[in-house]
């Protein structure tokens, strides 16, 4: 379950103004938040990587390897390539850490070799490491694979699936602004399409139906980026044209951007619908919330890096020296 940034929001104001040290704005939050929510993710993988090396347990709940892999599987996404232009696959626009790829053009997809430039030319040499359908390699360069062998019969978006980690989405702490000036919280969700508003003037692509007409609701087949569970409602009258594609008001969905590519296609579509979105589009202004995605497990640990920000920010050294300490802690007790 993820941390409610509420929870966290009042949780450090309460401990910041026990002793009136200072205030930390709705802005400065939002800052430390997204700060301290990327380190604690990167630190993830550190830690993996030293627990593999340190004695294992195999008892329930107790054992560390378990637990890491826990934090960080919400974060793995399996996707197609994000561009394509002949045997050169563009990686997804929210990958983070890569892990791994496949290419759907052999038996079973098997997996790509990632191979440098010197290896390739060596492995082309010998019939016996040549790259084949079945064992493919590619060389791995400015965010693109190069897959080998060519295709002779074509390529498309889906000849590459890519294993990866993408990073968490910045929390924020969205409120509204009371009779008094005070901050209210708001717990709508970001990062939303804005209900039942019309997509047409953002499609990029227009698709094309069979020509019999109809309304159909669409999930996304391909988003470019982080969003995920919005739904559209799209009209297509008889001669095959999309006349309408409205957001679903009770599918808003929630982790969009401006400039994410959303491709509709199948059901009524003969030809993918492709939506590029702008502001209009979104959910904007101070409202509007998106809660941590770390798991509950480290709302402690959290709460207590954004208070050692905060002591520095208010310039309190007390408060980051007690903070520093409890991390500290806290840190030589997991590592035991």
């Amino acid at each position: 379950m993820a941390i409610n940034v509420n929870t966290v929001y009042t949780t450090v104001l309460s401990i910041l103004n026990k002793e009136q040290r200072g205030y930390l704005t709705p802005y400065e939050f939002n800052q430390l938040a997204t700060q301290v929510q990327l380190e604690i993710f990167e630190k993830f993988f550190e830690d993996y990587n030293q627990y593999i090396r340190m004695p294992k347990t195999d008892v329930e709940f107790a054992s560390r390897m378990d637990h890491i892999k826990e934090e960080f599987q919400v974060f793995q996404k399996t996707e197609y390539s994000s561009a394509q232009v002949g045997n050169v696959y563009t990686q997804p626009t929210d990958l983070h850490r890569f892990g791994s790829a496949n290419y759907e053009k052999g038996l079973n997809s098997p997996e790509l070799e990632i191979v440098s430039a010197r290896d390739y030319t060596q492995q082309t040499l010998s019939p016996l490491t040549k790259p084949s359908f079945n064992f493919p390699i590619a060389t791995y360069k400015q965010d693109k694979l190069k897959v080998f062998p060519p295709s002779t019969s074509g390529y498309t978006l889906k000849d590459v699936i890519f294993n990866y980690i993408r990073k968490p989405k910045d929390p924020r702490w969205g409120y509204t602004t009371g009779s008094l000036g005070q901050f209210i919280y708001d717990p709508t969700i970001a990062s939303s399409l804005v209900a039942s508003s019309s997509l047409m003037s953002s499609v990029t692509t227009p698709g094309t139906g069979a020509g019999v007409g109809g309304v159909y609701t669409y999930e996304p087949a391909i988003s470019s980026g982080g969003g995920t569970d919005g739904k559209i409602t799209i009209t297509i009258d008889v001669s095959g044209n999309v006349t309408a594609a409205a957001v679903s008001a009770n599918d808003v969905g929630y982790g969009y951007s401006v400039g994410d590519t959303i491709t509709f296609s199948g059901g009524g579509l003969t030809q993918a619908l492709v939506i590029t979105l702008q502001a209009s589009d979104l959910l904007q202004g101070t409202m509007y919330s998106t809660n941590f995605e770390l798991s509950d497990s480290q709302q402690t640990e959290v709460i207590i890096e954004i208070l050692k920000y905060a002591g520095v920010i208010i310039r309190d050294p007390q408060i980051v020296q007690s903070a520093s300490q409890l991390s500290a802690a806290n840190e030589a007790n997991t590592k035991r």
